[in-house]
């Protein structure tokens, strides 16, 4: 275990100076992180092979470090501020996941339609490509300071877009599960993998804010975030590895409700002062959490891509992008927000890749082939678009004009 650990140390070393190195090209971190994983991972050098992926340690690590990462949602979940906005990035939330869902199902339907392949494929795939995975946005909300309409937008649809997502997911393979598969999901577990880690994060979130709301030193403070935290996270283990059917809890999802609970029990200075505290530890765990997006990524996968992927890849993007701008649009968002949000809303690989593995594991048995085409599909599509995504989505920041507000702010 000490090798193993010793090779995640220099992967994260690694990971830390190739980001430093892309910055300086004026690229987000998140990319050269994501690279590093790509290239440090099983696939190409194999510092962080399937024997650091696979161990038990390494799995807990990555799930209390989501739960960190979370943390950067809740805090910004304070109902002062969101409650003029809310009603707002509800309805864009349900069109532009929604759009992307009925976009991608339906140029699938006609592609598969006329190459004779199930149409239920195309639902499949509709419903993986609905899900935003918001570690890569938040890194460049974090890295580069942004502030404004898109931020304030992004920062709670990013929690919004991924319960949205587990229940069409669900909804979706549940239906088609019961007709071709013996691997029936249950009907429940959709409800439970949305309310479980808002409810687990609540009830902690709870417990952290009656310890967390009186004013402590730096030190005792971050003693205090990092204990509860790990309450929180190990909750979340219990009902995760002894009481669920399938290991499927979002660990993001459970930070996210657990800082937004202690968030609005407390004044806006000591929640200024705990994050402040906590920065350091954010910034590990952002490094972490997308060095494990970036590991399982088969860089090969580009070469091999195929018409499905460029497919996958465009319809995706077109039903993020104008399903963001028709929600914007109707809520009367701000021009920012409807010209740019949808670009911020690209990366997608870690809870593709989650879902993808589940309607994998369905379709094995009753249809293989069927599930190679899921599979060679959402992998390359993770590593192709993960990239591009990436480097859009600090534009979509960067033509809103958000960048380096929060310094702006707190300088006038």
């Amino acid at each position: 275990m000490i090798i193993l650990l010793l090779r995640l140390l220099a992967a994260i070393v690694i990971a830390y100076f190739i980001g430093r190195l892309v910055s300086k090209v004026k690229l987000p971190a998140i990319l050269g992180w994501l690279i590093a994983g790509m290239i440090l991972g099983p696939h190409a050098f194999s510092l962080m092979n399937l024997e650091v992926l696979d161990a038990n340690w390494y799995q807990t690590m990555v799930h209390i470090l989501e739960c960190a990462v979370g943390l950067m949602i809740g805090t910004e979940l304070v109902w002062k501020k969101i409650k003029q906005s809310g009603k707002s990035i509800i309805i864009t939330t349900l069109t532009q996941s929604l759009g992307t869902f009925l976009i991608v199902s339906l140029v699938f339907g006609i592609v598969f339609y006329f190459s004779s392949i199930p149409l239920y494929l195309a639902f499949i795939f509709g419903g993986i490509a609905l899900a935003t995975a918001p570690a890569p946005a938040l890194s460049i909300v974090r890295e580069f300071k942004t502030d404004g309409p898109v931020t304030k937008a992004l920062i709670p649809m990013a929690a919004l877009d991924d319960m949205v997502g587990v229940v069409v997911f669900f909804t979706t393979i549940s239906i088609i599960a019961s007709n071709i598969s013996e691997k029936k999901l249950p009907a429940y577990l959709i409800v439970v993998v949305v309310l479980l880690p808002l409810v687990i994060g609540v009830v902690t979130g709870l417990f952290a804010g009656f310890v967390l709301k009186k004013e402590r030193n730096a030190p005792a403070t971050i003693a205090l975030l990092i204990v509860t935290l790990l309450i929180a996270s190990a909750v979340g283990f219990i009902f995760n590895d002894y009481i669920m059917p399938k290991p499927v809890l979002n660990f993001m999802l459970i930070g996210m409700a657990f800082s937004a609970t202690f968030a609005n029990m407390m004044s806006e200075e000591r929640l200024e002062q705990i994050m402040q505290s906590f920065n350091p530890i954010l910034g590990l765990s952002m490094i972490v959490v997308i060095l494990n997006l970036g590991a399982p990524l088969d860089y090969h996968l580009i070469l091999g891509a195929g018409l499905f992927t460029a497919i996958y890849i465009l319809a995706r993007a077109f039903g993020k992008y104008f399903g963001a701008l028709f929600g914007a649009s109707i809520t009367k968002s701000p021009d920012t927000v409807k010209k740019y949000l949808g670009l911020t809303l690209l990366p997608h690989s870690g809870v593709s890749l989650v879902f993808t593995g589940i309607a994998v594991s369905v379709l094995s048995t009753p249809a293989p082939e069927s599930a190679k085409i899921i599979q060679g599909t959402i992998a390359a599509a993770a590593v192709i678009n993960e990239i591009i995504a990436v480097i859009i989505a600090k534009k979509g920041f960067e033509w809103a004009g958000e960048f380096n507000k929060k310094v702006d702010a707190t300088n006038g």
